[in-house]
């Protein structure tokens, strides 16, 4: 067993002497086929041993108030009702956030709409919608605050030991009264969701005391002890598996659907399937809080940072601790003596925000890059020279150096591809006959994490390793790199290696979330392999560093061993365990890129097309290169959503969204996507993780809504500052055709 605290440079590794040539290639996905063949089961496809029962939740239609009753007698004597559950004192209310000990459970109290208020489980689902839709609440409803912006006068700032607190470094309004050329400006998101291809379901099986749970679940770690102290039964009884998600971003670390399945499933003595519907994933999930964000920016004539501030105000559910930490991205991305990042959380009776794909950057990146264009244009300089201008030596707010920064290069190289120097700067400068064609561009960043981490490997008899961790998939590719990991440590082909994921019987490994799961699952393989090159080489009397593995062979002093021989009769087996430690304090980690975009808009209708992207991006270790460049156009394309389509509208008078689907809520549409590049500047970070790769997954959503946002303006000379740019924003400050 080895286990390896990240106090100081991993240094060369075994990873780095591989001669394999699995590390870096865009090899298929191995669960690839299983995927498109319909062979790999998710959550709702999954066969309990008993006869399947389903259930269906029925959601509160007021936000706020109280249930005086519930009325189940019509519903209950309805085709194959078998139960209705509105007592169970374990009965959650909604989705509980990312640290959260347990499911909020259902008191009768009503804090937003849509909470969870009973489950009908009957023989089929559609037997189950019907009589939920005959279950009758009387409520007592009570009067909600639903506007963020009302309610200013009630806003307070973190709380103490909160992710994100104010971060303040000199006197930025002194900076902006002494300023050559200032700005500032207030800009706004709305509210958005998660979108998640694959809607929240679970199936519950009780054996006895003991719980099977399949479920859609990105981190074992956080839903495991979560079901287990909402259902009040031992961690060890629960046995949770999760092998296929199809799409989390930070909403599936263990939904309602969890417990409502388990509760259901020992109250009837049978399996319970449960699979929240489009409509209540919108209210009883978490999604993005809105925003409304100030940015001051101060800078000499030449261009030169003197003050910057992002001040936010974000809503947040009463009662709820978590917050969108808006300025992450802003804390250490420019060089300014005077810095201010602050944010204010107003209360309300609305859905709780929580963690969506790069909580803070995708929408913080949103508006302090396009606060960067119009500074630039204010100084006269072009984008890509105003940030390269103030490109910080160390971290400008904590002092310590980064342990990579290749932000610099990822603009240059991303100019260079893009066609940067064919722009025009004067807005509406280029035409298209109808269209009006514009360019723009965006910083990227993104604060790099590690988890705690544990990962065995098995190398048989036959020459097989078995990966084995309860690390979870969420469509990002940990089953290949997991794999090419473990393949070029021991020198193995990709199709010599078995990689297990989700379940909970497997090593307790890092999940999917905050881009920590290729580097932190992936260096605990790695450390695992490490113990087992080290048993290969004292088998070959050789030292570790002089041999070689390749093509399931040992070579070392002039002997060339089949490595199924040198395991022998008795499988060779190893545990790596990962932990953070001091180098996250000693260095600056994040992630970096370049985004850029090219978009038509029709000088008639407004109609705005994005033409073309492309991204360079800054990462560590490439590990995959096909699935980091997936990972980098999915990002992308949200940003694309982010800039022209995703609006989560509140209603202000009933406290629900009025377009809670997918049919209302717009996201980008193969229509709507346009050719997309993404490229990386590879630079190994032994400081970040010892596999030496920082997080990709989060990072390219960061800036890709501002690229678009400042293409538009450069187009049209129109510059929207409130999200989503719908037409009504657009149309009114188009140039005569």
């Amino acid at each position: 067993m080895t286990e390896h605290k990240m106090d100081a440079d991993y240094g060369a590794s075994a990873l780095d002497r591989g001669v394999q040539g699995l590390i870096g290639k865009g090899i298929d996905r191995t669960d690839g086929l299983a995927k498109v063949t319909g062979v790999a089961r998710y959550a709702a496809d999954q066969r309990p041993r008993g006869k399947l029962a389903y259930g269906y939740a029925v959601t509160a239609t007021i936000a706020v108030g109280t249930v005086k009753s519930v009325d189940t007698r019509a519903a209950s004597t309805m085709p194959g009702v078998i139960t209705i559950i509105t007592d169970d004192p374990r009965l959650p209310a909604e989705s509980p956030n990312i640290g959260a000990d347990m499911a909020p459970r259902f008191d009768g109290v009503v804090e937003s709409y849509g909470q969870i208020v009973a489950l009908v489980v009957a023989e089929s689902f559609e037997q189950a919608r019907a009589a939920a839709l005959a279950v009758t609440v009387d409520y007592a409803p009570q009067k909600g605050k639903f506007d963020t912006m009302a309610e200013i006068g009630s806003a307070k700032p973190p709380h103490e030991g909160a992710m994100l607190p104010d971060a303040i470094k000199g006197d930025v309004d002194a900076a902006m009264a002494a300023a050559e050329v200032s700005l500032d400006i207030t800009y706004s998101t709305p509210y958005q969701v998660h979108a998640a291809m694959e809607p929240h379901a679970a199936v519950a099986e009780w054996d006895g005391d003991d719980l099977t749970l399949y479920g859609s679940i990105q981190i074992f770690r956080a839903a495991r002890p979560l079901l287990a102290k909402s259902l009040g039964i031992d961690i060890e009884r629960i046995h949770m598996l999760s092998p296929f998600i199809g799409g989390g971003f930070g909403g599936k670390i263990g939904g309602p659907e969890i417990v409502l399945a388990s509760i259901a499933a020992q109250a009837i003595g049978r399996p319970v399937k449960v699979a929240l519907t489009r409509q209540q994933l919108f209210h009883s999930v978490f999604g993005r809080s809105d925003t409304f964000q100030r940015i001051r920016l101060a800078a000499t004539a030449e261009g030169r940072l003197t003050g910057m501030a992002q001040d936010s105000v974000v809503s947040q559910k009463v009662g709820v601790s978590f917050f969108e930490p808006v300025a992450l991205g802003a804390l250490s991305l420019y060089e300014s003596p005077a810095r201010q990042f602050t944010t204010r959380i107003v209360k309300l009776n609305i859905t709780r925000a929580g963690a969506v794909r790069a909580p803070g950057e995708a929408v913080g990146m949103m508006a302090l890059e396009t606060a960067m264009d119009e500074m630039a244009e204010q100084l006269g300089l072009d984008p890509i020279d105003f940030r390269k201008l103030n490109e910080p030596v160390v971290d400008p707010m904590r002092g310590v150096p980064f342990s990579t920064r290749r932000l610099t290069d990822c603009l240059d190289q991303g100019a260079e591809r893009f066609g940067w120097d064919k722009r025009v700067a004067t807005p509406g400068s280029v035409r298209e006959g109808e269209w009006l064609i514009g360019l723009g561009m965006a910083t990227a960043a993104r604060v790099n994490f590690l988890a705690n981490s544990d990962a065995r490997v098995r190398l048989t008899p036959e020459g097989i390793a078995i990966v084995e961790t309860d690390m979870t998939d969420i469509g990002t590719g940990t089953y290949t790199i997991l794999a090419q990991i473990a393949g070029e440590m021991l020198g193995l082909s990709i199709d010599k290696v078995r990689v297990m994921l989700g379940d909970s019987d497997h090593p307790d490994g890092a999940g999917s979330g905050g881009s920590f799961g290729a580097a932190s699952s992936g260096s605990a393989v790695q450390l695992a392999c490490d113990d087992i090159v080290a048993e290969l080489a004292r088998r070959m009397d050789a030292k570790p560093e002089d041999m070689t593995l390749k093509d399931g062979h040992a070579i070392a002093g002039n002997k060339r061993v089949p490595i199924r021989t040198l395991v022998g009769d008795t499988e060779i087996a190893a545990m790596g365990i990962l932990r953070p430690g001091k180098n996250s304090r000693s260095f600056s980690q994040a992630t970096h890129g370049a985004q850029f975009a090219e978009v038509a808009v029709n000088a008639v209708t407004g109609e705005v097309r994005v033409r073309r992207m492309l991204g360079v991006f800054d990462c560590g270790r490439i590990l995959n290169a096909k699935t980091a460049r997936s990972q980098a156009l999915g990002g992308m394309i949200w940003g694309i959503g982010y800039a022209l389509h995703e609006d989560a509208v509140l209603d202000q008078r009933s406290g629900s969204y009025v377009n809670r689907d997918l049919g209302e809520y717009h996201i980008p549409v193969n229509a709507d996507v346009p050719q997309i590049e993404a490229y990386f500047v590879e630079e190994i970070d032994n400081h970040a993780s010892p596999v030496g790769a920082k997080g990709i997954g989060e990072l390219g959503i960061s800036g890709a809504g501002a690229a678009v946002t400042n293409a538009i303006y450069n187009a049209t000379g129109v510059r929207v500052r409130d999200w989503p740019m719908t037409l009504d924003q657009i149309l009114p400050g188009l140039p005569p055709v």
